[in-house]
């Protein structure tokens, strides 16, 4: 029979099992982010045209490394966390088969190292996308097959927890709406991971000389798989926003039903974000390209608009329920910007909606995506999605996980405190000069945007020179950014004493102030009655300024298409 420990801060049953998996998942994620983060500056310092720090062959070589580290191993092993702590710990229940969710965690580990060792090795200078005929050493692809196993392992793990917590009735009602989007997270990855196997095991077995490749057919696969595998992300990292929100401030939802229907619509739609990849792809037809640039994509546009007014409007009503309420903005004013949970959640919102939301609608609509696909739009793009939106959300998560599952404190609090905002301020001004260099047409990707010794040359105007100066600075930035959290996570863990009950309790330095006065509604029928009546005018007037941001660079990328498309 399992035993449970009781946390005395959430009143959780913990099953030791689940709380142990959530452990080691979400260190080696860490481990990988820092891989990942390394290689990152090494790329911006060679993109900037005055460094140029690295040769050619090294520059593709950690490229490949920090694609397959970021957006693979750091963020699905932080996601295989997020399911176990969704699942058996949010629902009080036991972990279902034990042994099967540690087969699956080395299968992963297994997986990424061998994957790793052969990019290192210049075994497989292949990119993120390892287009066919680009080809690799077979390890490389049967490492990434083993890690593609073992995150569909926990995944299956998930949905059993669903199961045993419904049989066992440790919960009441539906399940609560953090757990629900997790599930929608799930759903998403087995439809990833599947597609996966679609493209990796025959790739694998062209790689040993034993089958024949179509490049086309490859192509439009993998992106099944290498654009839906950051949808993943999405869902898992909204649902955190919800999480922190909750923990940070005591935020309320203010309407399950909506939510959970913005969540079903990423389970329809959000994959078709992956058709922008392919717009200009002989391969596909115009129907498909319509349904999925004209409707599809909007529909997930939709949902992830929901989630964008609705977190924040539940952390305004819980601000004006903990008394709050002066004017549109005491409540944000008077937020604990202090808390590097609340910090980053809040950073997270902003960084996604404002840089990564806008640029990514606009970049999927099929006449801009024909010119600025394969420029650096798209990584100042995803990098504001899948960095400042996921990856700052997950650190902002694990400054509760660090106490509440590893039971240690915040190691060097008064960095932690700071770091979300260096990150964030790193990766947004990165991503800002990414977006405009790739307006003047500078290549995603390569290693020389002048494209020297080649049969032709390309000027770029000055202008240009100072976005690549300011993405490196961004970059810096980021990178100091990333190194503490990574910093601040180790010692954490691995050099601090394991609180007790009692700490955690009494509180003290290196612990969150959702940790030590868990923001409870402890408040009167009339305090309640009081925030419903001023509603969330303070959210209102931020999501107003959202659409006007929206359209004034909507219609800026039509008027420039407009100048570049001259006709007559």
């Amino acid at each position: 029979m399992t035993s449970f420990r009781l946390c005395p801060v959430t009143g959780l049953k913990v099953c030791p099992q689940a709380e142990a998996l959530v452990r080691w998942h979400a260190v080696t994620a860490v481990v990988h982010f820092l891989v990942g983060v390394c290689c990152a500056l090494l790329l911006v310092l060679t993109r900037w045209q005055a460094v140029h720090l690295l040769p050619a062959d090294w520059y593709y070589r950690i490229l490949t490394a920090h694609g397959l580290n970021m957006l693979i191993f750091f963020i699905i092993f932080f996601e295989m966390a997020v399911l176990h702590f969704a699942g058996p710990i949010l629902l009080g229940c036991r972990q279902p088969a034990p042994k099967l969710g540690w087969l699956g965690y080395l299968l992963m580990l297994i997986g990424a190292c061998t994957t790793n060792a052969f990019v290192f090795a210049g075994k497989a200078d292949v990119l993120f996308t390892s287009y066919v005929p680009l080809k690799a050493h077979p390890a490389y692809y049967l490492g990434i097959i083993l890690f593609a196993v073992g995150a569909l392992i926990s995944t299956s793990l998930f949905f059993a927890a669903l199961v045993v917590a419904k049989q066992e009735k440790t919960y009441q009602g539906s399940v609560p709406l953090v757990t629900f989007g997790a599930l929608t997270a799930a759903i998403i990855a087995v439809i990833t991971l599947i597609h996966g196997a679609l493209v990796y095991v025959p790739t694998f077995l062209w790689s040993l000389g034993l089958m024949n490749m179509d490049p086309e057919v490859y192509r439009m696969v993998w992106w099944a798989l290498g654009h839906s595998s950051q949808q993943i992300n999405v869902a898992a990292h909204v649902s955190c926003w919800y999480l922190l929100a909750g923990l940070t401030v005591g935020g309320v939802v203010l309407n399950e039903k909506v939510s959970r229907t913005a969540f079903f619509l990423y389970v329809l739609f959000i994959s078709m974000a992956s058709a922008h990849h392919l717009l200009v792809d002989p391969g596909v037809g115009p129907a498909w390209k319509v349904w999925n640039t004209s409707y599809a994509m909007y529909l997930a546009v939709l949902a992830s608009m929901v989630h964008g007014f609705t977190v924040p409007a539940g952390i305004e009503t819980g601000q004006r329920l903990r008394g709050f309420t002066q004017g549109r903005f005491q409540w944000l004013s008077k937020a604990p910007w202090g808390d590097p949970g609340f910090s980053a959640l809040w950073l997270s919102l902003v960084i996604f909606g404002f840089g990564g939301g806008i640029t990514g609608v606009v970049i999927g609509t099929e006449q801009i995506n024909i010119i600025a696909h394969n420029t650096m739009r798209i990584p100042g793009h995803f990098h504001m999605t899948v960095v400042g939106g996921t990856a700052l959300c997950f650190m902002g998560v694990t400054y509760y996980l660090l106490p509440l599952i590893f039971r240690k404190r915040v190691a060097f609090y008064k960095l932690a405190q700071w770091q979300p905002y260096l990150f964030g301020a790193g990766i947004t001004l990165m991503g800002i000069a990414m977006t405009y260099a790739g307006s003047f047409g500078v290549p995603r990707r390569h290693w020389d945007i002048s494209f020297t010794h080649a049969p032709f040359g390309v000027q770029f105007p000055t202008v240009v020179d100072l976005f690549m100066a300011a993405m490196a600075v961004g970059g810096i930035l980021a990178f100091v950014g990333g190194l503490s959290y990574c910093v601040i996570a180790v010692v954490s863990v691995f050099f601090t004493p394991t609180l007790s009950e009692q700490d955690l309790r009494a509180g003290g330095p290196g612990l969150p102030p959702g940790i030590v006065h868990l923001p409870k509604q402890q408040h009167g029928a009339e305090a309640e009655a009081e925030a419903h009546r001023q509603g969330n005018p303070g959210t209102v007037i931020l999501v107003g300024i959202f659409f006007v941001c929206f359209i004034l660079y909507y219609f800026t990328n039509w008027k420039i298409l407009s100048m570049l498309w001259k006709v007559g």
